[in-house]
């Protein structure tokens, strides 16, 4: 009698997060529109389990349902891309510094081998970027500050993603995180959280150098982005 509530739950819960990793990912593009009825024959589900998937993501914030419309998937908008990365500047150096005597050695070398490695996919070389982001944070013993950072990381890969999709050349940060690696890996920990906050400035004016030339309804255009600049 307990199996059948333990299957529902976890088809739920897959489908939630199948859902999810299509939106960070951004095969459901932002601005697109999707449509309840055929997510569940796409599931090969009831419309019960997307609909309650759906409730829990326009929660978090990625999508919007609109009536007699379809569900919509927000747009990642430049005000997304300066608060991402205020938090990221201000959060990521404290997380390493709290995490760097925890990093072990060998991960270190493994991330930096991989680093080494010619580009040849761009989806896989930004998924290795968020890696190795994750990997610090996650080892700076602050659960508060783990939880905030994964959900900031959500939006970030939107970021990158919806960007690149427009080919659109992001900062190549190669070396920045090899510089990184390489000075963790040698206790030479605030140092490491200096680049740290060097290489998170390089990534964030890319990703508004992007979003600048993003078209917006004239009049507003040129007033809007000049706001946002001048509070940076």
């Amino acid at each position: 009698m307990n199996t059948a509530p333990k299957t529902t739950q976890g088809l739920k819960e897959h489908t939630y997060q199948t859902l999810k990793e299509r939106l960070i990912d951004c095969v459901y593009a932002p601005g697109s529109l999707l449509n309840e009825a055929q997510l569940a024959a796409e599931f090969g589900l009831s419309r019960t389990p997307i609909r309650e998937a759906i409730s829990r993501l326009e929660m978090e914030g990625f999508v919007r349902t609109l009536p007699k419309k379809g569900i919509y998937v927000t747009n990642v908008t430049f005000q997304d891309v300066i608060q991402v990365f205020q938090t990221r500047l201000e959060i990521e150096p404290l997380a390493l510094r709290l995490a760097a005597h925890r990093l072990p050695k060998d991960e270190l070398l493994a991330f930096c081998k991989k680093f080494e490695e010619p580009v040849v996919d761009i989806q896989n070389s930004f998924r290795l970027d968020t890696a190795m982001h994750l990997f610090i944070i996650e080892n700076c013993g602050n659960r508060y500050i783990i939880n905030m950072m994964r959900r900031v990381f959500e939006d970030n890969t939107r970021i990158v993603i919806s960007s690149k999709q427009n080919q659109t050349q992001i900062h190549d940060a190669k070396q920045e995180h090899l510089d990184i690696l390489h000075l963790l890996y040698h206790d030479q920990y605030e140092q490491a959280a200096v680049k740290m906050r060097t290489h998170i400035e390089s990534c964030r004016r890319a990703a508004m150098d992007y979003f600048c030339n993003v078209p917006l309804p004239a009049p507003e255009q040129g007033n809007f982005y000049q706001r946002e600049l001048n509070k940076l």
